[in-house]
């Protein structure tokens, strides 16, 4: 049965290290400087990818939406304004791609349009993410699904026939599928992490994952240790930073302390084989009362 899927390099699956990734999303605010940072303490902390979104704004935003005013850090403006403010173009792409590259991390998107799809397809990223917004959009799953790469699902609001609509839907042997809580941040009581365990007895041939939007590790760290094959957290230089995403996202010291948690998680979990181990010997000898000691 399969359940290991390549990407990039790495396999996702069963027997193999989590994946981490870090979701950068819009929290980079349109700085190419700042997503470059980010991307920087990505490596630093051990993640294997980065993560962006990307948004075609005449598409994506409702056009009664469009002209509506907000205030945003570069003063008031329309939303539809706002929302092109903070996609990155071509030639912001080409220098993540080339900064990537020369990191040595893989990074990939959310595409919430099927035009993003075709703008982000050049880059020929090792897999596409499809947002929990996304999950019912059939005509977008299946035009990601054409470009021939792996496919990462996130279920946030979504219902259990929904998910079963968009796997049949897809019918793809390279499928992730990720539990996820649709709030920013998100009670802990709403995160529901059993959930992972649930998917791995539904789709036993799939790579199941967790992406989550609470504030704190240890909950992800839990996700691990029920038996998460990829963690997906966004993540900020500074959770005070203007926007959305910033105070669901964690910080570039905390990432540190999650990844090498989530490698400390592996390492304790073992293959669930009780055996005695030679460390415990000495102690066994010293310790453990005869058979004959041992009163009936």
């Amino acid at each position: 049965m399969r359940n290991k899927i390549e990407i990039g390099k790495k396999y996702i699956g069963s027997g193999e290290p989590v994946y981490i990734i870090a979701e950068i999303g819009i929290n980079h605010n349109g700085s190419l400087e700042i997503a470059k940072k980010m991307i920087d303490g990505a490596v630093f902390a051990g993640c294997n990818a980065v993560k962006f979104q990307k948004r075609t704004p005449e598409l994506c935003v409702p056009k009664d939406q469009w002209y509506i005013e907000r205030d945003t850090p570069w003063g008031r403006m329309t939303y539809i304004d706002y929302r092109y403010k903070v996609e990155f173009g071509l030639e912001e792409y080409a220098e993540i791609d080339k900064h990537c590259r020369d990191k040595k991390i893989d990074w990939f998107a959310s595409c919430w349009d099927e035009e993003a799809v075709d703008f982000i397809e050049q880059f020929d990223p090792p897999v596409y993410k499809m947002a929990s917004a996304s999950l019912t959009d059939s005509e977008l799953l299946l035009k990601v699904k054409e470009t021939g790469k792996p496919i990462m699902l996130s279920t946030g609001m979504s219902s259990p026939d929904e998910i079963n609509a968009a796997v049949s839907l897809l019918n793809m042997d390279e499928l992730l599928i990720a539990q996820s809580t649709s709030a920013y941040p998100c009670n802990l009581e709403e995160l529901n992490l059993l959930v992972i365990r649930a998917l791995k007895q539904k789709f036993p041939k799939y790579p199941i994952g967790y992406s989550g939007h609470e504030t704190g590790l240890a909950p992800t760290m839990a996700a691990v240790a029920l038996g998460a094959n990829f963690i997906e957290r966004h993540i900020t230089l500074d959770r005070a930073m203007w926007g959305s995403d910033q105070a669901a996202s964690v910080e570039i010291v905390g990432l540190y302390k999650l990844v090498q948690n989530i490698r400390d998680i592996e390492k304790s979990l073992g293959n669930g084989v009780k055996k005695v181990y030679e460390s415990e010997k000495k102690v066994l000898a010293k310790l453990r009362r005869k058979k004959s000691e041992i009163l009936i």
